[in-house]
């Protein structure tokens, strides 16, 4: 079957203009454009001549501004920025560039090239033929409403069908026109009907049909806002729908016959390229020309960039200059983008200022809340919130161009609040963990060091530290710009860095199919918040405070002398010079350290003089944490906009790949004391609602069970026994509490590479006698021995272990000549492929988890909370049992179909008023 691919040019133009620095050749033209364009012409003709489908293909480009759509509404594409200025001398030569491919270049009189795209793919599919469409652009989607239509989206290398229209958009590519038509196009002028976005416009569609039906039923509609402007605006959707709706019925302007793909000629292109001094180009035809040629300024490579040049980056104060901007991002096709706030605290901060970057150096500031708090302060020249948020949301919101941000979920909840979406996007701080957990930090200025070998500005240099910092909405705009507008470069650079190692290094997996989508989830989580109830709070503070000066009477008592139980120094003296206990250690300070593993064993040795005083400690530092880090704190943490409190997580925190969370840090809630329990009361549902929780049971030893082989414990999981006392059996011949409780940390702990003498601590025995259960245990699980042994050998010759799902997690101290370096790194890389399967499954999760509620008509519930192996929602008591249906089949189907495991994942799930009540 004939196979003709249609390249929509315009695309690529804008993209080379903005892709290389300015160039020009040996007669002083600018040509930077057109060389950006015939490195990507080249390389699209050279693939698809040497594929086996492609048979016929050519360039389409736009004749002119003005068509026919013009002469409809004259206001039609009116707010666009003419070309750069060195750009248009570029556009006959880059028609000579096709050309010199021995390509068709069709362009129309009064026809968009869209236009002409239409008309081709229409009499391509009348004669049985394939077609692929280069392009993203969404307009041309609408062709796709025949199964042999297809688009080749290059920047992303995907193609895309009809599904994707139906994910993007919500409805199907016949029904698109209908949607472009009721949201409208701001960039394109294109009126629609004010308030309709792309989920309204899906669901009037998908409800009545199309358009026309649509209008015709907004009389009956309930009143409201939505009802008024489809009424009022009804001559507009109709014009925009001409407007979008392709014209088909055009002739030809070459034959289909004449765009039969035949190779690269080498004459014209050698021709081509010898005029304009395209030396390295010229070297792809196998030999340079024997005269001289003058060769432009060779075009920027990745691993060669131009250092960052502060003074390059431009502050946007005018709406033409913004929307110069936008145009080019939206034909480039992606865009960095940045926020600068009042705060770092997302759902409370205030927006202050947008960055961009296009290509290296080519980065802006667009300041909207710059001048200080005072409302008599002077304002620089700046563009008012409502205008830029006006003119970014199309872009941001684009399907067709990539959004890329470093740690992009903080500025993804600023932008929601401010009612932008982001999508679609990459994120740098999570591709770099992607690729190098283990090796480093990703914060920006880090990555900045290690991979462009550039030192970013430092935030306190610009607005200053203690008493004398200001806000960044009070610094100068020179000064703004040259902060701001580097962090959008910088993460350009870092994307142009690690975007190409994901496929290269295998991490493209997991960061498509875990990591990335986490991102919107974890902004969404983030924003939604959880009602704490600040009483229950107040209650447990106070009964704390009393169980604290109670412990320290106590304590003092014991010691005979009172002392600040608080200072290692003074708890050090008490314990190994008043009272004489023996086997203490010193740290280089001189002091007696008396952390937690040195207090345990003190308090573990009944006759020693100060054991009771060290398992007192032990309780008072707890209560006293729990107190200041949480019903303390947590009040203070209460937004009094939301009434909720809103933790922050990190999808870097923790090498293996398990999210992490500050303020309030929620993984460190005691999980099976008392006290954590009436912590987690104190988080709560609103009225109506309730908390449920779902916990993974047991998921390492399960992923343990598959990893390793171990039979017996597999078997024991189908059969759904109880794993800790199918242990005991194996270990000590019986089962009862005390040889369960042992059997319960065995297991655990040997999947931390627990030694003989740590297990002997947990357990209260003699090294030997540990020592002889860890042999005991290995001799009955042969499987989970040689897992050790072989997880150690590989992450000794590589330097990294891999989850299930490709996750690396790397281990530079592996090899370390330092005893409890390397011991250490050996210990954490035997549980690395476990704890990091287990987070890439629980991530897996939550990605699904909305799109699965969606589906089953369960929108109002929503997913608040990840801790260690729950997942936490709230949600209306009338819908507990159908919720509770989906998301048991969601966790427990979540590695499929990525990886089979050979043991069921379980799910407890249970519900109450507050988060405690749900256990």
């Amino acid at each position: 079957m004939p196979h003709l691919y249609l390249v929509d040019g315009s695309g690529y133009i804008f993209r080379a203009y903005h892709r290389l620095p300015p160039l020009t050749n040996q007669h002083g033209e600018p040509v930077g454009a057109v060389y950006g364009y015939t490195t990507m012409l080249w390389k699209l003709a050279d693939a698809l001549h040497k594929a086996d489908g492609p048979t016929h293909m050519a360039v389409i480009l736009d004749k002119s501004s003005k068509t026919f759509r013009n002469d409809l509404y004259d206001q039609y594409k009116a707010h666009r920025p003419p070309p750069p200025e060195d750009l248009v001398p570029q556009f006959p030569m880059i028609r000579d560039a096709t050309r010199a491919f021995s390509l068709p270049c069709i362009e129309e009189e009064g026809l968009e090239a869209d236009d002409i795209i239409a008309c081709y793919t229409q009499a391509a599919l009348a004669q049985g033929w394939a077609v692929t469409i280069v392009s993203s652009d969404k307009d041309l989607m609408q062709l796709m409403t025949d199964p042999s239509v297809d688009m080749l989206d290059t920047m992303n290398n995907r193609t895309l069908g009809p599904d994707h229209v139906v994910e993007k958009f919500g409805v199907t590519p016949n029904k698109l026109g209908d949607v472009l038509a009721l949201m409208g196009d701001s960039v394109d002028n294109v009126p629609g009907v004010p308030g309709v976005g792309p989920k309204t416009a899906a669901k009037l569609i998908n409800e009545h049909g199309d358009l026309e039906a649509v209008l015709a039923a907004a009389p009956e509609m309930k009143k409201g806002k939505l009802r008024d402007n489809l009424i009022d605006h009804a001559d507009n959707a109709r014009l925009s729908k001409v407007l979008v709706t392709l014209k088909c019925d055009g002739g030809l302007p070459e034959p289909l016959d004449a765009l039969e793909l035949q190779g690269i000629p080498e004459a014209p292109l050698r021709a081509f390229l010898e005029h304009h001094g395209f030396r390295t180009l010229l070297t792809k035809l196998g030999q340079v020309a024997d005269t001289p040629v003058e060769t432009p300024a060779a075009p920027v490579a990745q691993d060669d960039e131009p250092a960052c040049d502060h003074d390059a980056y431009e502050t946007v104060v005018t709406q033409e200059a913004l929307d110069r901007w936008v145009q080019v991002a939206r034909h480039q096709g992606w865009v960095a983008i940045d926020t600068e706030t009042t705060g770092l605290d997302a759902t409370r901060a205030e927006l202050v200022g947008v960055s961009m970057a296009l290509h290296p150096n080519l980065a802006c500031y667009i300041p909207i809340g710059h001048g200080g708090t005072d409302m008599f302060a002077e304002k620089p020249e700046q563009l008012s919130r409502e205008a830029v948020l006006a003119t970014l949301k199309p872009l941001f919101e684009d399907e067709s161009v990539l959004k890329i941000g470093h740690n992009l979920k903080y500025d993804m909840i600023v932008l929601a609040r401010a009612g932008l979406t982001v999508a679609p996007y990459d994120d740098t701080i999570v591709m770099s963990f992607a690729l190098d957990a283990g090796l480093h930090g990703h914060g920006m200025d880090e990555l900045a060091a290690t991979h462009l070998q550039h030192s970013c500005i430092a935030y306190k240099d610009v607005v200053g530290t203690g008493k004398k910092q200001i806000g960044f909405g009070e610094i100068d705009l020179k000064t703004a710009t040259r902060y701001a507008a580097e962090d959008a470069d910088v993460t350009l650079r870092l994307w142009r860095r690690f975007k190409p190692r994901l496929p290269y290094e295998s991490a493209t997996r997991v960061y498509e199919m875990v990591d990335r989508p986490l991102v919107r989830v974890i902004a969404d989580m983030e924003q939604a918040g959880i009602k704490v109830d600040a009483g229950v709070l107040a209650k447990l503070s106070e009964d704390f405070s009393a169980r604290i000066a109670a412990l320290e009477t106590e304590i003092h008592e014991l010691a005979g002398t009172k002392f600040t139980i608080g200072s290692p120094k003074q708890l050090g003296d008490v314990l190994f010079v008043t009272l004489g206990i023996k086997g203490g250690r010193k740290g280089k300070s001189g002091v007696y350290s008396t952390d937690v593993n040195e207090l345990e064993r003190i308090a573990a040795d009944k006759d020693s003089p100060g054991a009771a005083i060290a398992a007192k400690v032990l309780d008072w530092r707890q209560l006293s944490k729990l107190k200041s880090t949480y019903t303390d704190a947590l009040q203070a943490q209460i937004n009094p906009a939301t009434g909720r409190v809103h933790t922050s997580y990190s999808l870097t925190g923790a090498q293996t790949g398990r999210l992490s969370s500050t303020d309030p840090n929620l993984q460190n809630i005691p999980i099976r004391t008392e006290v954590g329990r009436q912590i987690r009361d104190a988080f709560v549902a609103e009225p109506g609602n309730v908390i449920l929780a779902a916990d993974y049971s047991q998921i390492e030893l399960r992923l343990a069970a598959h990893i390793a082989d171990v039979p017996q414990l597999r078997e024991a999981f189908e059969r759904g026994d109880d794993i800790h006392s199918i242990t005991a059996q194996e270990l000590f011949g019986e089962v009862n509490r005390d040889t369960r409780g042992r059997a319960k940390t065995i297991n655990f702990a040997i999947l931390y590479g627990i030694s003989r003498w740590g297990l002997a601590g947990r357990l209260d025995v003699s090294a030997d006698e540990a020592q002889a259960m860890i042999d005991r245990y290995f001799d009955r699980f042969p499987g989970i021995n040689r897992y050790i042994a072989e997880t150690t050998q590989s992450v000794r010759t590589t330097g990294f272990t891999t989850t299930l799902f490709g996750r690396k997690t790397h281990f530079p101290r592996i090899q370390s000549k330092v005893q409890h370096e390397r011991q250490g790194a050996e210990r954490a890389a035997i549980n690395a492929p476990i704890q990091g399967t287990s987070a890439d499954i629980i991530k897996r999760a939550m990605a699904r988890m909305g799109p699965a509620l969606a589906e089953a008509g369960l929108t109002e519930v929503r997913m608040l909370l990840q801790v260690h192996d729950e997942l936490v929602f709230e949600l209306p008591e009338g819908l507990v049992e159908a919720a509770t249906l989906v998301i048991r089949q969601v966790m427990e189907t979540a590695a499929e179909p990525v990886v089979q495991l050979s043991v069921p994942l379980g799910v407890e799930i249970g519900t109450g008023k507050s988060w405690g009540a749900a256990h």
